[in-house]
């Protein structure tokens, strides 16, 4: 005779319970994108749950942890700024997620924005690594949509790579969530 079905539903919440007691799972990832896109926000957003209207921009990088769950994320938050942009791949190598952060509400930063992405994945150290890009601001006039923004960072063009794409807006916490929700798939055990 087979035990009643909560009996299963229970043991298994105990067992993932027990899982989170002990094995704990872990994530390394590096934010990048042009100087303005959002990146430091989104990490304020992300750690602390608040928007700060007046983010400092990061000069050279910033290390951040965020435990969410069972997982520990640890976020690089590097530079956007030109003198900066060559230091990205040293800073991403060996991550569980490259996430691009773009202001989308900035039209004409996007070209320069989705080349410098491109120039980025093209190093042989940072194949297959998955990328998450953010189109940042969605809650200003103007803010190019999920459609858009895959179509002029040319985004279908990368082979052999996981890609995402996600409009939010780190002041207003729109799709935070599912962000978060992508990021802790891929955490490793």
């Amino acid at each position: 005779m087979a035990p009643p079905t909560g009996f299963f539903a229970w043991w298994t919440g105990l067992l993932d319970w027990l899982r989170s007691l002990f094995f704990k799972r872990e994530m390394e990832l590096s934010l990048v994108g042009l100087n303005k896109g959002g990146k430091s926000t989104l990490v304020s957003v992300l750690t602390t749950g608040q928007f700060t209207e007046d983010m400092i921009p990061t000069v050279g990088f910033n290390m951040r942890k965020l435990t969410k769950g069972g997982v520990t994320i640890k976020m690089w938050d590097l530079g956007g700024q030109q003198r900066f942009r060559s230091l990205w791949e040293r800073y991403c190598r060996g991550v569980q997620a490259i996430v691009f952060v773009v202001d989308s509400a900035d039209v004409d930063s996007v070209p320069t924005a989705a080349r410098e992405l491109h120039a980025l994945l093209e190093k042989p150290s940072l194949k297959g690594i998955p990328l998450l890009v953010l189109g940042n601001k969605n809650d200003l006039r103007g803010a190019l949509g999920v459609e858009e923004l895959t179509e002029m960072m040319n985004l279908k063009s990368l082979p052999d790579r996981e890609v995402c794409i996600y409009s939010i807006s780190c002041k207003r916490q729109n799709n935070i969530d599912v962000t978060l929700e992508w990021l802790t798939r891929h955490a490793k055990a």
